[in-house]
């Protein structure tokens, strides 16, 4: 789902039929401004997202930003004024925290995990363990912190796991299917393999036809060999359980990238809030 769509569907959800506690209050030409105040360090992300819902509720609202996306913050920092219609700054006030924070956590941790291995070759990748319909919107995050993106989707690369090997009856039957649906489709997907030991990189490398292994729960001793045995013919990937306490040892076996699902399915939001200014 596109952004837009995204933000649209998140406000529906939240309004309903109207903000009836705003509606009910607060004069309808009220005017008022309102500040995103920082209560937690971390890494600033969301911004954009923001000004996009601040415009669907109200395009006549100004937003005035002091720092972007990417941005170390720390408590006290103050983001972005927002001044038009005090109804609708509250309208659009907890979709642009829950989008800011979720999001800020998420670059956060991936600026964390970056920064670990940001002397070496290494780099680091997400999945797809995201929040459902928010995944445009959490890759954006990783990007935000320094990450890279794996596939958005099922729909823009090929990668054969465990599963498809063991349904297809072997890793030379998954990737020949795999040509032959590639060719009569018309398609041209990159295509990654997952391997669960040494014996199945060997089989791998004897078949060819991918363009990147993918080296699942391999210990470091077995990881290193697997590189060695691969030696660069086609890229590697570090896969399963990689947190901030392993995740510069799996770098420095040599592989070109580690994916970390926690990056976006095990994150604490950052504490951000948007306060009135009287």
């Amino acid at each position: 789902m596109q952004i837009d769509q995204v933000i649209i569907e998140a406000l529906r959800e939240d309004i309903g039929d109207g903000d009836h506690t705003s509606l009910s209050t607060i004069p309808d030409n009220a005017i008022g401004k309102a500040k995103l105040l920082v209560k937690e360090s971390g890494i600033l992300a969301g911004l954009e997202i923001a000004r996009k819902v601040f415009f669907y509720v109200d395009p006549e609202i100004v937003l005035t930003s002091f720092i972007e996306d990417g941005a170390q913050i720390k408590k006290g920092d103050i983001v972005f004024e927002v001044q038009g219609r005090s109804v609708s700054l509250l309208t659009a006030e907890r979709t642009v925290l829950n989008f800011m924070q979720r999001m800020s956590g998420i670059a956060t941790q991936t600026k964390k995990m970056a920064d670990l291995i940001i002397d070496l070759p290494t780099r680091i990748l997400d999945t797809r363990k995201t929040t459902p319909v928010l995944r445009e919107v959490e890759k954006m995050a990783v990007r935000i912190g320094g990450g890279f993106n794996h596939r958005f989707g099922l729909y823009d690369m090929i990668l054969i796991k465990d599963n498809h090997v063991d349904f297809a009856g072997g890793i030379n039957n998954a990737i020949k299917a795999t040509h032959h649906y590639l060719y009569r489709k018309g398609l041209k997907l990159k295509i990654e393999i997952e391997t669960r030991n040494l014996d199945e990189v060997a089989e791998v490398l004897t078949i060819g036809g991918v363009d990147r292994i993918m080296l699942d729960n391999f210990s470091f001793e077995e990881l290193k060999s697997a590189v060695k045995m691969i030696g660069g013919r086609f890229e590697t990937e570090a896969s399963g359980g990689i947190n901030e306490a392993t995740i510069r040892a799996y770098s420095e076996c040599g592989v070109d990238f580690v994916s970390v699902g926690a990056l976006t399915h095990q994150i604490k939001s950052l504490d951000l809030s948007l306060k009135a200014i009287k």
